[in-house]
């Protein structure tokens, strides 16, 4: 069935009855089609950016250097403290090695009363020099 036939309209035959109409551009013609690629700028120039990333990256190493300046003179601070304070330590220190000496004398003489010939605090290594221990204990009661 033809549509004229489904909708009652009284429709054409064939195409030749249809009557010629050809579409053609307005009046004054189209407009002008853009072809070619023109990408609007938007946001900042490579320019803008590489500045804005110098200074970044300026600042940031001038915080830097600031830190390291402060960190440096906190540290010679400390140093400083510390050999001021090193002679009263050392005193310390050589008052608590006197001590333990002897109370290591004393546990030798009393550990080789028994054996002839033996002197106490004789070093055994017979080198000439006088070397402290190398650690601060001088009785270990553990070997």
């Amino acid at each position: 069935m033809t549509e004229a036939a489904i909708r009652n309209k009284p429709g054409m035959a064939s195409v030749k009855d249809m009557p010629l109409l050809q579409d053609g551009p307005p009046p004054g013609g189209f407009a002008p089609v853009r072809y070619a690629r023109r990408i609007p700028s938007k946001g900042p120039s490579a320019v803008a950016i590489f500045l804005a990333a110098f200074g970044a990256f300026s600042w940031g190493m001038y915080q830097v250097g600031k830190g390291n300046k402060i960190r440096r003179a906190i540290k010679e601070e400390k140093y400083a403290a510390r050999r001021a304070i090193l002679p009263m330590l050392q005193a310390e220190e050589d008052e608590r090695f006197v001590k333990e000496w002897r109370k290591y004398l004393e546990e030798e003489a009393r550990i080789m009363k028994d054996v002839p010939g033996w002197k106490v605090g004789e070093s055994v290594y017979h080198s000439g020099r006088w070397m402290p221990p190398a650690t601060g204990e001088m009785r270990p009661d553990v070997w």
